[in-house]
C-alpha cells in the first residue's frame, strides 16, 4: 500500500474509539504472528486520565538528551498520523509507515481468513502493532508507550512493559471504563503486574486506594511522587521554575518546557521514571533530566502562538483538564478572551462549560469533523445551563475561527479547546499563517 492507501485502510476499520473492542487477545495473537517485535524492545507504559501524553514526551525528551535512542507512541495525532510513531523525536516516514501498516494488514487478514480472529483487529490494535514493528526494526533502546484507553485491556498492555506509570485519574470514558472513579482506577491500575517497576502520580484518594491495592496484590513497591515538586518562579507566559526532591536527588530550579503549573506533577513522574531507568542501566544523569524537562514540547497542550490576537491551543477534554486550563487562563490570559470550543458528545460538557465559559468575553461553539462530535445545539444547551449568554455558533471549525478573529481585539487571546481533534483541524492553518 501507498501511504494514502495505508491511512485510508486504517480509518476503514472504524473510528479508533467508537469501533474499539477492549481485550488483549487480538493484540497478543497479532504480535506473535508478526514475530513478537515487542520482545526485542524494552518499554515503559504510561496510563492515566490526564497528563500521560505530557509525561511521555518529557520522558522521551530526557532520554534523548541522554543519548538514548527512543521510540515514542502516542495518540491521537494533530496533523499527520505519522506523529503517533516518533523515532528519536522524528515522525516515522510516510513510506515506512505504509510498509508497517501493510505488514500488519496482511497478517491480520491472514489470521482472519483462518478464523483465528472473529473480526479484524481494530484501528488502535493495528496501529500499536505497526508502532512496535517500527521500533524493533529501528533497533531503538527504549519504547515509550502512551496507553490509549484504560489499561487492563488496552493494546499497549500487550507489549508487556517492564516499567509502568499512572498519571492522575479522573472521570472520563465512563461508557468503556466504569461509572465511578474506583472502577476507572481499577482498569488503569491493572497494568501493574508482578515484576514491574511502578511510578504513581498524585491521585484522588479513592483512586489511590485502588492503585495501592493492586500494587499489594502484584507485590510491587510503588514509587509515589507526592510533594516532590515546589514552584519557585514563573515566566510571563506561564512556564514554571520548579524544585524537585526525590529519594535519589535534589533538582533545584528546573525550568519546565511545557506551560502550566500542573505540568510540575507530570515532570515529577517523568523524573521518577528516569531514575528507575537509570537504575536499570540507562545512562541518565541529573543534568540530562534537567535538560530534557526544559526542552520538552507537546503540541496542542497550552501551546501559545503569539500574534495580534494571540492563540492558545489546549486539548482539555474533561473537567480535570478544563480546571488546569482555567487556572492558566485566570493567571496568564490576555484580554479580551475568546474561547473556540468543540467537544466529543460523550464528554461531560456541562461541567466543562461551567469551568471554562464564564471566564471568556466571547464563546464560539463549533462542530468537529468527527463521527463522535457533539452538535452545536447540544453545546449551546450546555452554555445555557451554566448561565452563559455571550455565545455564537459556527457550523465548522473554519467558520468558528473567522468569527473568533472578527470578534476579538488585536490585543486579546483566542483559546481553542475542548478536544485535540478540534486543535488538529485548526493548528495547521494557524502555524502556516
Amino acid at each position: 500500500m501507498t501511504f494514502s492507501e495505508a491511512v485510508q485502510y486504517l480509518f476503514s476499520l472504524g473510528h479508533e474509539t467508537l469501533a474499539m473492542k477492549l481485550g488483549l487477545r487480538n493484540s497478543e495473537v497479532l504480535l506473535s504472528a508478526l514475530g513478537k517485535p515487542h520482545h526485542s524492545v524494552r518499554s515503559v507504559q504510561i496510563a492515566g486520565t490526564n497528563g500521560k501524553g505530557s509525561t511521555a514526551v518529557m520522558l522521551d525528551s530526557i532520554c534523548r538528551a541522554a543519548g538514548i535512542k527512543t521510540g515514542l507512541y502516542t495518540s491521537p495525532h494533530l496533523s499527520s498520523i505519522t506523529e503517533r510513531i516518533l523515532l528519536n523525536g522524528t515522525p516515522v516516514t510516510e513510506d515506512a509507515f505504509a510498509n508497517y501498516v501493510t505488514r500488519v494488514r496482511e497478517t491480520s487478514e491472514l489470521l482472519h481468513a483462518r478464523e483465528t480472529f472473529e473480526a479484524l483487529p481494530t484501528f488502535f490494535e493495528q496501529m500499536t502493532a505497526a508502532a512496535l514493528l517500527s521500533f524493533a526494526d529501528s533497533k531503538i533502546d527504549l519504547a515509550i508507550l502512551e496507553t490509549g484507553l484504560g489499561g487492563r485491556l488496552d493494546a499497549t498492555t500487550a507489549a508487556e512493559a517492564e516499567i509502568v506509570a499512572i498519571t492522575p485519574i479522573a472521570m472520563d470514558h465512563e461508557q468503556y471504563l466504569g461509572n465511578t472513579i474506583e472502577q476507572i482506577a481499577s482498569e488503569k491500575a491493572a497494568i501493574i503486574r508482578p515484576g514491574v517497576k511502578a511510578v504513581i502520580a498524585e491521585q484522588d484518594p479513592r483512586a489511590l486506594e485502588v492503585i495501592l491495592a493492586q500494587c499489594q496484590e502484584a507485590k510491587v513497591e510503588p514509587i509515589q511522587t507526592w510533594q516532590m515538586a515546589s514552584a519557585v518562579e514563573a515566566s510571563e507566559d506561564g512556564r514554571f521554575s520548579v524544585t524537585f526532591k526525590t529519594h535519589e536527588h535534589l533538582y533545584e530550579r528546573v525550568w519546565l518546557g511545557l506551560r502550566g503549573l500542573h505540568q510540575s506533577q507530570n515532570a515529577a513522574t517523568a523524573i521518577c521514571l528516569s531514575e528507575v531507568l537509570n537504575k536499570s542501566g540507562y545512562p541518565i544523569s541529573s543534568e540530562t533530566i534537567r535538560e530534557g524537562i526544559g526542552s520538552a514540547r507537546h503540541p496542542g497542550r497550552l501551546e501559545l502562538i503569539s500574534g495580534a490576537p494571540s492563540f492558545l491551543m489546549d486539548g482539555a477534554h474533561n473537567p480535570a483538564g478544563a480546571l488546569a486550563l482555567r487556572k492558566y487562563l485566570d493567571d496568564y490570559a490576555r484580554r479580551p478572551l475568546t474561547i473556540i470550543f468543540g467537544a466529543m458528545r460523550d464528554k461531560q460538557m456541562d461541567q466543562m462549560a461551567g469551568i471554562l465559559f464564564p471566564v471568556a468575553d466571547l464563546v464560539v461553539l463549533t462542530e468537529i469533523d468527527n463521527a463522535r462530535s457533539a452538535t452545536v445545539e447540544s453545546l449551546a444547551k450546555s452554555a445555557t445551563s451554566v448561565g452563559v449568554s455571550h455565545v455564537v455558533t459556527a457550523s465548522s471549525s473554519e467558520e468558528a475561527l473567522q468569527k473568533a478573529v472578527a470578534g476579538t481585539d488585536s490585543s486579546g487571546l483566542i483559546c481553542i479547546t475542548g478536544s485535540l481533534y478540534l486543535i488538529g483541524e485548526l493548528r495547521p492553518r494557524l502555524k502556516h499563517d
